[in-house]
């Protein structure tokens, strides 16, 4: 998971304001219900990385789904991968019945 700071440009509607993300050079908005929010105030906006292409990061998510720069993303937590299931082998028993 990764985190993006992002400034809060101007509300749009009641539950959705506009930002401006790094590195991000299009319009983006977000659904944010916090009562007080101005103008200004800087807010970080976390998803997971699901493409890195060169110096370029995709991050999706909740509100999500942009390209930017890997050095406007901050790692928040690293990913680790699934661990494989073991199965236990059963012992072979020796087999004895070829005997002399």
């Amino acid at each position: 998971m990764v985190a993006i700071a992002a400034t809060i440009r101007k509300p749009i509607t009641e539950d959705r304001v506009s930002v401006l993300i790094p590195s991000y050079s299009q319009p983006h908005s977000i659904v944010d219900r916090t009562p007080h929010i101005s103008s200004g105030q800087t807010i970080e906006l976390t998803g997971e990385v699901t493409r890195v292409d060169g110096d370029t990061v995709t991050v999706g998510g909740k509100d999500l789904g942009i390209t930017v720069k890997a050095s406007t993303v901050r790692v928040v937590t690293s990913h680790v991968p699934p661990k494989r299931k073991t199965s236990k082998k059963k012992p072979v028993p020796n087999d004895q019945s070829n005997g002399p």
